[in-house]
């Protein structure tokens, strides 16, 4: 088999990511190759938000990308937002507000709530909850979401 290089910048470095199948999706790219493990396998069919990433500032749901259509782009992972020094304010308010409960979903609210405030700097609960439809929390904690990402977006403002 052919062995495919496809360049990329994934959390700010210049990364290589190799692979014998450019339909491997970019989820197990990350998690397998470079070790990045913020974000989870869900659904596999985009429908969860799990597996959600910043792909040049937009969110995406990485488990239906392939690795071969990310050639040249920026990649962002939970693990890029912030750290455990500096943390980004949406990690801080999700910690705050304890906003996980088993954590399987909180990549993906903060993924997806982060892409959301970089262009919405003052949102109403309702557009909050409207950003977030599309991410499924099964351990109930949505209230607890919600004030953690107003909480961000206060102090983003």
């Amino acid at each position: 088999m052919t062995t495919t290089t496809i360049k990329l910048t994934v959390n700010g470095e210049a990364t290589e990511l190799r692979t014998e199948d450019p339909a491997m999706p970019l989820l197990y790219a990350l998690r397998n190759q470079l070790g990045l493990h913020g974000l989870h396998f869900g659904c596999g069919l985009a429908q969860c938000g799990a597996c959600t990433v910043h792909y040049d500032g937009e969110a995406l749901r990485s488990c239906v990308m392939p690795v071969s259509a990310v050639a040249g782009a920026r990649i962002v992972t939970l693990e890029g937002l912030g750290t455990a020094a500096k943390p980004h304010p949406l990690q801080q308010a999700f910690i705050a507000e304890q906003a996980a409960q088993c954590g399987y979903c909180i990549n993906g609210m903060i993924m997806q709530a982060a892409a959301f405030l970089a262009s919405n700097k003052r949102p109403t609960e309702a557009q909050v909850r409207q950003a977030l439809a599309a991410n499924l929390c099964k351990c109930g904690t949505h209230v607890r979401i919600l004030r953690a990402v107003m909480r961000a977006a206060q102090q983003m403002a």
